[in-house]
């Protein structure tokens, strides 16, 4: 055997050595990411004003993970916070969120599966979530204003027409009070037509009249007759 293929021979193990240390390393090195629970955090916040526990993973080599959390109490499980999630995890970070009406300063477990770990025990904030806020606030009116409110009743309180009369006993109701105002008006005139008009003395003066001529057809007709006998 030449030496030249020797040599060949010997630079290609060489490759292949360091191929397969290279894989081994990367190998190795994935473990230790899947394998690390400072990859994994955990953080409570709020969600429409519905409080929330939040996992989120950041394992590059995408293993499947189990996350399940508690609600500690003296460092003991009080209770477990719904049902445990699956997870794979990116470079990114992947999130999972667990609904959780947390109160304030609470302590919660968060336990990864297949790395049979804890994360760092999380204690929520010190003020508990609030609700959306959509009713109106109480500075603000409603409608319109309380001034042109009440101005409006008693507008119309004084342009209301006066309450009418009750009826007589006939079942016909009394006349109003002007009615009343003006019979005396007609009674006065008509006897002012009647007492003293102003014809009267007209009447007078043709009535004398008949009774002068009255009288001298009277004293003519006797004096006639005075005559005649004679």
């Amino acid at each position: 055997m030449s030496l030249s293929r020797r040599t060949a021979r010997r630079s290609v193990r060489a490759l292949g050595v360091t191929a397969a240390s290279a894989a081994l390393a990367l190998g190795a090195a994935g473990y230790a990411f899947a394998d690390d629970i400072d990859l994994f955090s955990a953080s409570a916040s709020c969600v429409g004003g519905k409080g929330v526990i939040t996992v989120t993973d950041k394992d590059p080599s995408g293993a499947l993970a189990e996350v399940t959390v508690f609600l500690e109490n003296n460092n003991a499980d009080v209770r477990r916070v719904g049902d445990p999630q699956d997870v794979k995890g990116t470079a990114k970070g992947t999130t999972i969120t667990f609904a959780e009406d947390w109160e304030p300063n609470a302590v919660y477990r968060v336990h990864i599966e297949p790395l049979n770990a804890d994360i760092k025990l999380l204690r929520t904030p010190a003020k508990a979530c609030k609700a959306d806020d959509t009713a109106t606030p109480s500075g603000t009116p409603s409608g319109t204003p309380s001034a042109t409110a009440s101005a409006s009743p008693s507008e119309s309180a004084d342009t209301e027409s006066p309450a009418p009369s009750e009826p007589s006993a006939g079942g016909e109701d009394t006349p109003a009070p002007a009615g009343n105002d003006v019979q005396p008006a007609a009674q006065q005139s008509n006897l002012a037509e009647t007492g003293a008009s102003s014809n009267t003395g007209l009447i007078v003066g043709v009535a004398a009249l008949l009774v002068v001529l009255g009288g001298g057809a009277v004293f003519f007709g006797l004096r006639r007759r005075g005559s005649g006998d004679r």
